[in-house]
């Protein structure tokens, strides 16, 4: 039978391991936030040093090559990008699971215990 004390420390584990994985999920979107701010700043900067280059092209030849450089490094750039915030997202998901996986797991011994008796 579960008594008081016992019901007490176990709330309060949970609100540890809660606490806990909001305070890794914070940290984890605010360090997403300033990457996809950063890059958006980068990126805003080479469109405008682009833009500088394309007005100064004395050719429609000269033109034509600077929008294509343009294009391709800002295609490779955003794929990087996109796959370097999907690689922070899935380690966020990771690291705020690991901290329910000891929980999760004595809880489970437990039932799986009361269960058998």
């Amino acid at each position: 039978m579960l008594n008081f004390n016992d019901a007490n420390k176990k709330s309060k584990e949970a609100m540890d391991v809660a606490v806990k994985s909001y305070s890794a999920l914070t940290k984890g979107y605010q360090a997403i936030a300033t990457e996809a701010a950063d890059y958006s700043k980068k990126s805003f900067e080479e469109s405008i040093a682009d833009l500088e280059k394309l007005a100064n092209a004395k050719s429609l030849e000269a033109a034509i090559e600077l929008q294509t450089h343009y294009l391709k490094s800002s295609y490779e750039g955003l794929v990087a990008e996109s796959t370097k915030i999907g690689e922070m997202y899935a380690n966020l998901a990771k690291d705020a699971c690991k901290l329910y996986e000891a929980p999760v797991a004595k809880a489970t011994a437990a039932a799986k215990s009361a269960a058998a008796a």
